[in-house]
């Protein structure tokens, strides 16, 4: 396949054939999936590393769309983690990663083995830059403190030189070895003609170095009176401990997100012809592979369990927050914990159709993804640096004629105050912290633009069957005729239901005598024959004294010649040859949190409807139950997205709650959608919100969530735009020094940061009693 991109990708030949070993097609598995109905494209998800703010990740995406073969590129400047679809007849990962390096950044799979090394490496060079910085500012403080308190005639000339000279030596490591990630990402934008928020850092501290310079070797020129040193390794220092805590806050925001994508282990135990056990590289395994999987260790795949008991944990898969015990001939999923017991296990499905990737695809286009007000953000980032530089030059020109040297730090402070890290840094931080917390508590955050519009949200309509209520029926009443008792007529219709899978059958075969207790069925039955859609038939004999044998139908009216009249929408007849004989009535079983959770959604002042496609009967006893005033039966998919339409024209923010299978329309049709995991295959799943588990009280739980992180956007909005109108006309009057410049800009990033790490732990929810 020819790529002629290749050829104009400035990347070395070592780092080159390191990338083409991604182009193998058993590789791309581990950090892509194949886009179904979408023939040869990929969906990659990659870590990017080197940068620091939004006009970074509008730099990486321009860098990608330029390579044919690319067909969207997503970067999120808060998780530093790219989306690339591209199509493999075109272009392979080896070129578009190139492209990447080219622009001066560097890509990783997203689970790649070495990633969590990189980033270990690089908050340990930030480290170290920062105990430089600090070293040396402390030293340089104490040279320049005589200056300041000194009188008039304390100090000789000979001695104030001295001290310049000793700070300018001392600031030599900051320049050389703190500041150079400033330098390098500076220069790096300018030779490609672009601009990032690391130029005005770079210029600022540039500028500073060679005045204080200037003013050491030649303290009789224009810039002689005065150095700044102290300042430079001040605001140098500042800078780079907000740098450090951002890159410690960010793993514990966005890294809570790539923690529980990134469970699956590096390798596993596989077995051998001979029988003996070798560890291979765990995305080498294949359907129909036999490994063992020890205590503490993750399964690597679907699979069944042939040898050994023990207990897993599925919480992340199934929302099952206890162990479940697990033995021979029992399934595990891949992404579950073994937790006590070594077992082996004969793999049953693999890559991208397990359970696990499908939750990791939902989880990386979260984090991913952009929202709104963060786009636009990064879209202003660009011109707003324009912008930056001409103040700092026009400010500059302003002060020349009375002080060039005051001047020139006037335009280092304006330089250094505007940088707008803390505004591109507002709400992808507080977003990413709220997805990774709602991830451990089982609900799953597909577009981060849900959670503004969640928020926001005045109605939520609820679908009935699958989502109030489990798929499982439960026997009510039943009524027995012509003299038999409930139970007998029970254990016939048991011993009837027993030979068919339809859910009805179950609940009939489940259910325990009028009495309370499961009795010894004295009825029983052979063989029987099942007429779909009607019912099934067969002969039951009784084990009792005299040993009677019937031929019994257990199914609809019509099927059981009972009168049309008489019949209700939830209702299931046993008829024998002389007629009717019993009727059972039958009820959906009502999730339990489903009172509670309604209950819930009401406190919070808003409204709450279900719909639903059965009768209006069943609708509405159910509704009932649950607590619901306003319901819908008899509804068709179409009628239910023309109610839904019909909500929003009047003004309403409707959230649709369903279980994702049959609801796809008016899930798509919804402001913000939540479905069930469990009812539904997550690749297929519409929804914005995918819950794991039965629990209905996370989807109060969820609404609540988004209004606090709504509200922790709108703080850090507010505080970025109010720190700089007050700190820019401060430094263009000359009122802000470099150093406190410095500070201030670390100091609101790293406010911003921190005010979203209070949404980065889950919170209970208690029910209403």
């Amino acid at each position: 396949m020819q790529l002629a991109p290749t050829q104009v990708l400035s990347v070395t030949p070592a780092f080159a054939k390191g990338l083409a070993v991604l182009d193998d097609p058993q590789e791309w598995g581990a950090f892509s999936r194949a886009l179904e109905g979408r023939n040869g494209m990929w969906e990659s998800s990659v870590v990017i590393e080197g940068m620091h703010c939004a006009a970074c990740s509008l730099t990486v995406e321009d860098a990608l769309l330029q390579i044919p073969g690319v067909v969207s590129a997503q970067v999120s400047s808060a998780s530093h983690r790219a989306k690339v679809v591209w199509v493999q007849s075109q272009v392979l990962p080896s070129v578009w990663l190139a492209a990447v390096a080219a622009a001066g950044y560097r890509a990783l799979p997203a689970n790649d083995i070495f990633a969590s090394e990189h980033r270990r490496v690089e908050t340990r060079q930030a480290l170290w830059r920062w105990l430089v910085a600090g070293l040396c500012m402390m030293q340089v403080m104490m040279y320049a403190y005589p200056a300041y308190i000194a009188q008039p005639g304390d100090l000789t000339a000979e001695m104030e030189r001295l001290l310049r000279w000793a700070s300018w030596v001392l600031t030599l490591p900051v320049m050389l070895f703190s500041s150079g990630p400033f330098f390098k990402a500076a220069l790096r934008d300018l030779s490609r003609g672009r601009i990032s928020m690391d130029l005005p850092v770079a210029l600022g501290i540039a500028i500073t170095f060679a005045v204080s310079s200037v003013g050491t070797f030649t303290p009789e020129g224009i810039f002689g009176r005065e150095v700044y040193f102290d300042s430079l390794t001040m605001f140098v220092f500042f800078l780079l401990t907000g740098r450090w805590l951002e890159l410690r806050l960010r793993d514990r925001t966005a890294g809570a997100l790539e923690a529980l994508m990134n469970r699956l282990p590096d390798s596993v135990e596989r077995k051998l012809a001979d029988g003996s056990f070798v560890r291979v590289a765990a995305r080498r395994i294949t359907v129909g592979d036999v490994v063992r999987v020890h205590p503490g260790e993750t399964f690597p795949a679907d699979g069944l369990i042939t040898v050994g008991t023990t207990s897993v944990d599925e919480a992340l898969m199934t929302g099952e927050s206890r162990p479940i015990a697990r033995a021979a001939g029992m399934p595990v999923l891949c992404g579950s914990h073994n937790l006590s017991g070594t077992v082996i296990v004969r793999v049953d499905c693999v890559g991208t159709s397990t359970r696990f990737a499908q939750i990791v695809a939902l989880m990386d286009s979260a984090a991913s993804s952009k929202p709104h007000s963060a786009q636009i953000a990064d879209r202003l980032a660009k011109p707003f640096l324009v912008g930056v530089l001409v103040a700092a030059a026009l400010a500059c020109a302003w002060w020349w004629e009375r002080d060039p040297g005051h001047a020139l730090m006037v335009a280092v402070a304006v330089l250094i105050v505007t940088c707008p890290c803390a505004l591109s840094l507002a709400t992808p931080a507080a977003m990413l912290a709220s997805a990774g917390a709602m991830a451990k508590t089982g609900v799953l955050v597909r577009r981060l633009q849900a959670l503004e519009t969640l928020a926001g949200v005045t109605t939520v309509v609820f679908d009935k069957t699958g989502t109030l209520t489990s798929d499982a029926m439960v026997l009510g009443q039943t009524t027995a005729l012509g003299g038999l008792s409930a139970g007998d007529v029970l254990q016939m219709a048991q011993a009837l239901a027993q030979h068919s899978l339809h859910p009805v059958s179950r609940a009939l075969v489940q259910a325990r005598s009028p009495h309370g207790a499961a009795a010894d069925p004295s009825w029983s039955c052979a063989t029987a024959t099942e007429l779909p859609g009607q019912g099934v038939q067969g002969e039951v004999v009784c084990s009792g004294p005299g040993g009677a044998m019937l031929q019994l139908r257990l199914g609809s009216a019509a099927f059981c010649g009972v009168p049309a009249s008489a019949v209700l929408p939830s209702q299931v007849f046993l008829a024998d040859a002389q007629g009717w004989v019993a009727t059972f009535d039958l009820e959906e079983c009502l999730r339990p949190q489903a009172a509670g959770a309604v209950t819930m959604l009401q406190a919070q002042g808003l409204a709450v409807h279900m719909l639903s496609g059965d009768s209006v009967l069943a609708a509405t006893d159910v509704a009932r139950r649950a607590g619901i005033v306003q319901v819908r039966g008899a509804c068709s998919p179409q009628d239910k997205l023309e109610f839904l339409k019909a909500l929003q024209a009047s003004g309403q923010v409707v959230a649709m709650v369903g279980d994702g299978l049959n609801d796809g329309p008016v899930l798509a049709g919804a402001d913000v959608s939540i479905a069930f995991g469990k009812a539904v295959p997550l690749a297929q799943a519409r929804a914005d919100f995918v819950i794991l588990g039965d629990d209905l009280t996370l989807v109060a739980g969820t609404v609540l969530r988004a209004q606090r992180t709504l509200r922790v956007v709108r703080q850090n909005l507010w505080w970025a735009v109010a720190y700089n109108a007050a700190c820019v006309p401060l430094a263009v009057a000359g009122y802000l020094p470099a150093w406190l410049a410095g500070l201030g800009m670390a100091a609101s990033s790293l406010l911003v940061v921190l005010n979203a790490m209070r949404l980065a732990w889950p919170e209970p929810l208690e029910a209403p009693a």
